[in-house]
C-alpha cells in the first residue's frame, strides 16, 4: 500500500475490521473470559441449544445494593470488545462507578455457536433470534449476579437492537437504554444486504453446505470486502478519501485481507439470520403492533444514529426515538458523514463525541425522561 495516498482513515477502517474480530487475543491486563452455563436452552421457536454457555467479561465491581450494573451487548460478527472505546476512566461507562458486564451474543464463536458446539456443530445448530439472545443474557444476569435491575443496557448495531429488545422484553428491569446505530425492526434494505452477504459465502463451493473443513476463503473475502469496505461507510466518505475512483481497488483488497478471518462463516450466517428476524413487535403480547411495542419501553432512552447509514438506516433509528416515550435522539458527529462506521470505535472524533453524549445523558444533562 502507498501510505502517501491513503490517509489515516484507511488505517482506522482496517483497525475496525481487525479489532471487531473473534481472533483478537486477550492481553494480560484485560479481564478474563468467564462462562455461565444455561444447560439446554430452549429457544422461542421451540428448538433447543444443547449445553449452552454464555461468554462474558466484567469491568469494575457490583455495589452493595446491586444498582450499578451496565450490560454491554455485542454486534453482528463482533465480541465483547465491540465497544471497549466506551469503557474506562472518564468514558461513557466508567468501571470506577459501574459494574460493566460485556456479553457475547449467541453465535459469535465465544458463546455457544455453530463453530464451537460439540453436540450441534455447523448446520446442525438450531436457528435463533435476537429475543433468544436477550433471554440468554437475562438468565446470565439473574442467575450469575442476582440482578433485579440494570442501570443501563447498551450496544452498537446489533447490540443496540438487542438493547431495544431488552426494553420491550423486560421493561421493569431496565432503567436506561443507550442504543447506538440500532433498528427496532429489520428493514427490507437491511435484509437485502444481509441476504447478499450470506450469498457471497454460501455460493462459494468451498462452503460445502456448511460442512467445510477450512474457511471458505473466496466467499469470506468477498464478504469482508463488500461489508467492511462499502456497506459500513458512505459515498461521501469514499469521495473524500479517494480523489481518483480507481484508488478504491487497493482499499477493497486490503479490507478483504484484513477482515475475512474475523469470524467463522457459519457463525456469521446464523447471526445474520437472527438479524433478519429482528422486530420488537413480534415480542409476545404485541401481535405485530410496532408502535405499541416501542411505546411499552419504560427505560430512559438515548438513541445515537449515523447519517447515511447504509446498514441500519438513520430514519429507522429516528422512528424508534420518536416512539419510545421521552427518548432522546442524537446524530453522531453531525459534521461528518461516515455512516455505520461512526460507531466502529476507531475514529477519535467519533469516539469522543459518543463518550461525551453518553456521559451527559447518564448524568441527566442530555435531557430525556
Amino acid at each position: 500500500m502507498r501510505p502517501a495516498r491513503f490517509p489515516r482513515l484507511l488505517l482506522a477502517l482496517f483497525a475496525t475490521i481487525c479489532l471487531s474480530g473473534l481472533a483478537r487475543a486477550h492481553k494480560p491486563d484485560e479481564p478474563p473470559h468467564q462462562l455461565h452455563s444455561l444447560g439446554d436452552f430452549k429457544l422461542e421457536n421451540g428448538q433447543v441449544i444443547l449445553d449452552c454457555q454464555v461468554s462474558f467479561v466484567t469491568h469494575g465491581a457490583l455495589n452493595a445494593d446491586k444498582s450499578n450494573a451496565v450490560l454491554v451487548l455485542s454486534a453482528i460478527g463482533g465480541n465483547h470488545h465491540r465497544i471497549d472505546f466506551l469503557i474506562g476512566p472518564g468514558r461513557g461507562f466508567d468501571p470506577a462507578k459501574s459494574f460493566v458486564i460485556c456479553v457475547d451474543a449467541i453465535g459469535n464463536g465465544l458463546t455457544t455457536s455453530p463453530s464451537n458446539s460439540r453436540r450441534q456443530p455447523r448446520m446442525q445448530f438450531p436457528v435463533f433470534n435476537l429475543r433468544d439472545m436477550v433471554e440468554s443474557q437475562h438468565r446470565l444476569v439473574v442467575e450469575k449476579f442476582g440482578l433485579k435491575r440494570l442501570a443501563v443496557v447498551t450496544g452498537a448495531s446489533m447490540g443496540g437492537m438487542q438493547a431495544i429488545q431488552w426494553g420491550v422484553s423486560h421493561p421493569e428491569m431496565v432503567e436506561q437504554i443507550v442504543a447506538i446505530v440500532p433498528l427496532g425492526r429489520v428493514t427490507p434494505w437491511t435484509l437485502g444486504i444481509t441476504r447478499s452477504m450470506r450469498d457471497l459465502i454460501m455460493l462459494d463451493p468451498a462452503w460445502a453446505g456448511g460442512n467445510y473443513t477450512s474457511q471458505p476463503e473466496r466467499g469470506m473475502k468477498l464478504w469482508a470486502s463488500l461489508f467492511g469496505g462499502l456497506i459500513v461507510r458512505t459515498p461521501a466518505a469514499h469521495a473524500s478519501q479517494f480523489p481518483k475512483a480507481g484508488d478504491i481497488q487497493e482499499f477493497l483488497d486490503k479490507s478483504a485481507e484484513a477482515g475475512w478471518k474475523r469470524i467463522d462463516a457459519n457463525d456469521w450466517i446464523y447471526q445474520s439470520w437472527a438479524y433478519d428476524q429482528h422486530d420488537v413487535s413480534q415480542t409476545q403480547g404485541f401481535n405485530g403492533d410496532y408502535d405499541r411495542a416501542l411505546g411499552s419501553i419504560k427505560a430512559r432512552t438515548l438513541v445515537l444514529a449515523a447519517q447515511n447509514d447504509l446498514l441500519n438506516p438513520e430514519a429507522e433509528a429516528k422512528y424508534v426515538a420518536d416512539h419510545v416515550p421521552g427518548a432522546k435522539y442524537v446524530t453522531i458527529s453531525p459534521q461528518k458523514v461516515l455512516g455505520h462506521a461512526t460507531a466502529g470505535g476507531v475514529f477519535p472524533d467519533d469516539n469522543q463525541f459518543l463518550n461525551e453524549a453518553i456521559r451527559g445523558f447518564l448524568a441527566g444533562a442530555a435531557g430525556g425522561k
